[in-house]
């Protein structure tokens, strides 16, 4: 059934979409880029696909961002089906903000990465913020001050990010999933309130530096009902529940060395 549908993203809607068996409503119309806004010389659509594309070193001062623009999402579910071209990745972006004072179209927030090394494949991180939380294959708990606590450690997802790969985030309150090809691949819950979002923009990541073309076949979202959040105990942390420094960074773009700018 077509119509006006509206679906609550917090105190957004999205409109003129069509809902699937399961709740599910698609960000994309399959023709444009209607309801996103982003550079339009790096971001296009061909064959239905979604394409964002880095010449090099060169191309780009900062990473940025296609933005939909048609409202934020707060408690939602999202699935998005992707494909990463050339060393390098990409993020979903989620309850972020703009940060103009960067550039246009640059985006500071909550992130799942789209990463060729394994290590950071669906990690929780956060662009221009407080940095990597979990690597993929590990579940962690942010405390009020922001001091890391790994509380489960499990396989790491492990995909070829050549081929189509479906990533899904489910935020509900200040818990937040990741998942890769529909397993786990990290969690995060955020107690640190002063850091924390509960609410913002949605965006793809295409990432300056080496060469890559970043491609979105499909995306959808489904709205969740308001959650109450969790609250910190330190006297019920799971067992074996350990502080934990802010995980770096051996492959900051792809899984090989981030190419040189040319000399002037």
């Amino acid at each position: 059934m077509r119509a006006l549908f509206l679906i609550l993203v917090g105190v957004s809607l999205v409109a003129c979409s069509e809902q699937t068996e399961d709740g599910f409503v698609s960000l994309f119309n399959g023709k444009d880029l209607h309801g996103w806004e982003g550079n339009p010389e790096l971001w296009k659509v061909e064959d239905g696909i979604v394409i964002g594309t880095c010449d090099g070193p060169d191309h780009l001062a900062n990473n940025t961002f296609l933005i939909w623009k048609d409202g934020t999402v707060k408690n939602f579910e999202l699935r998005a089906t992707v494909r990463m071209i050339g060393d390098n990745n990409s993020g979903i972006q989620y309850r972020s903000r703009k940060r103009p004072e960067i550039g246009p179209w640059v985006i500071s927030g909550y992130q799942s990465d789209i990463h060729p090394a394994i290590e950071h494949t669906g990690m929780t991180y956060e662009e221009k913020g407080r940095g990597i939380f979990g690597l993929n294959g590990r579940d962690v708990m942010l405390d009020p001050q922001g001091e890391r606590w790994l509380i489960k450690e499990h396989e790491p997802v492990k995909v070829d990010l050549s081929e189509w790969t479906e990533f899904t985030i489910i935020a509900k309150g200040n818990h937040l999933i990741h998942k890769v090809n529909g397993k786990v691949a990290s969690e995060l819950i955020d107690h640190h309130e002063e850091g924390r979002a509960l609410e913002g923009l949605l965006a793809i990541q295409l990432h300056r530096g080496n060469p890559n073309s970043i491609q979105i076949k499909s995306l959808e979202i489904k709205a969740l009902p308001d959650q109450e959040l969790l609250t910190f105990n330190p006297k019920t942390l799971p067992e074996g529940a350990s502080k934990v420094e802010r995980p770096g960074t051996k492959s900051p773009q792809g899984t090989g060395p981030v190419q040189p700018k040319a000399k002037k």
